[in-house]
């Protein structure tokens, strides 16, 4: 059954999206597209839809890696393919499901035909079958980092190369490498990043027409598949037909030395690291003058791929947020203008580009005119009714859900030690907790024990990519997982009594021994900050949000899910939900209140419920609770009886609230904030109830001298 993909001309908006993939499509060398946008713009449907515009395929019979008989690979492990006759078959779309495993990526063993025959046999994987194709991967960013580093080597390099099992191989790959992500489930690393040859920032319209008509094209297409493809049919045999004629132009188009010197002054301009920005800008280049029908590379084609190419390439933080600001961008286009000489125009140079003005002609490329819903690809703008995406660092930032300060002392924090009686004490909004001090590299703090958990950097676990430490009796959930010189070992001794007389080893089901590997893995880090008055003093709150900032930074590139509690007032809040978009932990950062009384066993309870939660739903996910406070609880709370005030002591609350944490296992690290000539160490009674660690901010850095920081014992 023929499935029918909704069409690529019906896509309402999204010019960017569109331009890109339509650029990859005509040179498939400007490296991909990572498209980034919130759920539900049809990221995916845009992808799909692409990959039956492109122009059938002319293969070898019978090649696993779709060689071309004009022009087929001479390293094919199928081949040589001498005088073979090609078969046409359609371009394929390949997904990379997250779940993928190594070998399922680039191939292994084919442990069959090695068990049975006692041949090393290649099976051959996704990037095989994604050779002049579409290689599709929805939710790059939760795919895990090594999988990525191998795809996107075989995308730069377009071969694969296989060492591994025993197994030597080298094939073509060439892919369009498409790639979506969701930024509020994580980011990719600003290396990885870089990989993709263009990025684009898609978000749903905001005016009510646009969002009448996605809604009645998707449901027309629902109604009736076939008949709704049929009314796009000939915009989809245009499109085709350009595509196609523009991937036979491409190799005349020229780029003249005075646009080359344009793309090396913008990327100079923009500080971008490394080379690739100014080859994936020349090679986006070309292939947009090759999309207008034009034969040389002009001041337009210059701008619209380095709108394409250098948003993602500017991030000089973890937490910066891709993008670009287009008046910086015309700014650097009218720098390199007045840099060049006289005579540095060749053959449809500069001069023909019109200071970057798009041609507002449709038949001679993108139009930058708002979509009309009715224009199928012809734009290069972004689309008219969308506000413009917020920096994820901001305090309002829509996706984080984070609201801007709004209490008129939001730049003035009070440096008063404890406003608890004051106008912002236990009922009061309390002040916006000041900028952070300066961060520095944080000490890795790991969970105890050894995990079995998502791959990441954090705490030593069980993974399916790591060092081998031992071999196992267990059952091999997958070919790589086969310890073979355990598993030959094993065999060995049985190998005449089994009856046997050929080369081939006779195996049985018990003998094979599972591979046992030890890597890194991310865990979940839960942040329990004081926010209260006695917190509030502002050198301290500003010690304590860089602390706090230092920290995050590492969960980021350690991979880890993060989650944000803060207590003061009359209780503790939930800010962030455990999430793996680190960014929006800073977001809320930025927002947090002060002031207040020290509901401290308040806090440790809610962290104790968010920790419970987190661990029905991911039980594999070990956390580790970081506790920023100086340990001054003022209100107390009967453990046990939720709701129920304390008239006691609010240290002893706490620290029994703290030893019901160390019963559930959680590994605890208290970073004792406490500070001025008189300390009472009621941070450190907390520690020792959780069965944690006591350290200082200072005892954090990476830099310091204080001795390896670790977390908390096994309970």
């Amino acid at each position: 059954m023929t499935v029918v993909q909704f069409p690529f001309s019906a896509v309402v908006g999204h010019d960017d999206l569109r331009l890109a993939l339509l650029l990859n499509a005509v040179h498939p060398g400007v490296g991909g597209v990572l498209v980034r946008g919130e759920k539900g713009t049809a990221k995916s449907t845009a992808v799909r839809a692409l990959a039956a515009l492109l122009p059938a395929l002319t293969v070898v019979p019978g090649c696993r890696f779709g060689c071309d008989p004009a022009s087929p690979d001479p390293g094919c492990p199928d081949g040589p393919h001498t005088g073979a006759v090609g078969e046409s078959r359609p371009a394929r779309l390949v997904e990379l499901p997250v779940g993928a495993t190594e070998d399922r990526l680039v191939g292994s063993l084919d442990l069959e035909r090695a068990l049975s025959e006692g041949v090393r046999a290649y099976q051959p994987g996704l990037l095989a079958d994604a050779h002049r194709g579409v290689l599709y991967v929805d939710e790059v960013n939760l795919l895990h980092d090594h999988l990525v580093d191998l795809l996107l080597d075989a995308a730069a390099m377009g071969r694969a190369h296989v060492e591994r099992d025993g197994v030597s191989v080298s094939h073509a790959a060439r892919f369009l490498l498409v790639g979506t992500m969701n930024p509020e489930e994580g980011e990719l690393r600003p290396q990885l990043l870089d990989r993709f040859g263009l990025a684009v920032e898609v978000r749903a319209a905001r005016d009510v027409d646009t969002r009448v008509e996605v809604v009645r094209r998707r449901m027309g297409f629902d109604a009736d598949p076939s008949a709704f493809a049929a009314r796009y049919a000939d915009d989809e045999r245009a499109t085709a037909e350009r595509i196609a004629a523009a991937r036979g132009r491409v190799g005349a188009v020229v780029l003249p030395d005075a646009e080359l010197r344009r793309i090396a002054s913008v990327c100079a301009a923009f500080d971008v690291d490394g080379m690739r920005a100014d080859l994936v800008i020349a090679r986006a280049a070309v292939a947009h003058a090759a999309w207008r029908g034009a034969g040389a590379v002009t001041e337009q084609d210059v701008r619209v791929a380095a709108r394409l190419a250098l948003p993602h390439r500017r991030r000089r933080d973890p937490f910066d947020e891709p993008g670009m600001d287009d008046g910086a961008l015309d700014d650097a286009l009218r720098e390199a203008a007045e840099h060049e000489g006289p005579d540095d125009d060749g053959p449809g140079g500069g001069g023909d580009g019109g200071g970057g003005s798009p041609d507002p002609d449709p038949a001679n490329g993108p139009s930058t005119r708002p979509d009309d819903a009715n224009g199928p690809f012809d734009q290069e703008g972004e689309e008219a009714d969308a506000a413009p995406a917020p920096a994820s660092g901001s305090a309002d930032s829509s996706a984080d859900g984070a609201q801007p300060p709004s209490h008129p002392r939001a730049n003035g924090p009070s440096d008063q030690p404890d406003r608890a009686n004051g106008p912002f004490g236990q009922d009061g909004e309390g002040d916006v907790a000041p900028a952070p001090t300066g961060t520095f590299r944080a000490r890795r703090l790991e969970v105890p024990g050894l995990g079995e958990g998502a791959p990441g950097r954090r705490s030593r676990a069980r993974t399916d990519a790591g060092r081998v430490v031992r071999a196992a009796a267990d059952v091999p959930r997958r070919a790589a997982d086969v310890h073979l010189a355990a598993s030959i070992t094993a065999a060995a001794p049985h190998q005449r009594a089994r009856g046997r007389s050929g080369p081939a080893l006779v195996l049985r089901h018990d003998d094979l021994r599972a591979t046992v590997r030890e890597g890194r893995e991310g865990n979940l880090v839960l942040f329990a900050v004081d926010a209260s008055g006695s917190m509030a003093a502002r050198a301290r709150m500003s010690a304590v949000s860089g602390a706090v900032l230092s920290l995050l930074r590492d969960a980021y590139q350690r991979r880890d899910k993060v989650g944000l509690v803060t207590f003061r007032a009359r209780g503790a809040e939930l800010v962030l939900p455990p999430t793996s978009s680190v960014p929006a932990a800073q977001a809320r950062m930025a927002s947090m209140r002060t002031g207040g009384r020290t509901p401290l066993a308040d806090g440790l309870l809610r962290a104790r419920e968010v920790l419970r939660v987190e661990r029905l739903r991911d039980p594999h996910r070990r956390a580790l609770l970081v506790l920023l406070t100086d340990g001054r609880a003022t209100v107390g709370r009967t453990v046990g009886r939720p709701g129920a005030a304390q008239v006691g002591d609010p240290v002893a609350d706490a620290c029994r609230a703290a030893a019901l944490l160390a019963a559930d296992g959680v590994a605890t690290v208290v970073v004792d904030c406490e500070s001025g000539p008189v300390r009472l160490g009621l941070a450190a009674r907390v520690a020792a109830a959780a069965g944690g660690e006591i350290v200082t901010i200072g005892a954090l850095s990476a830099d310091g001298v204080t001795g390896v920081v670790r977390a908390a014992r096994a309970a």
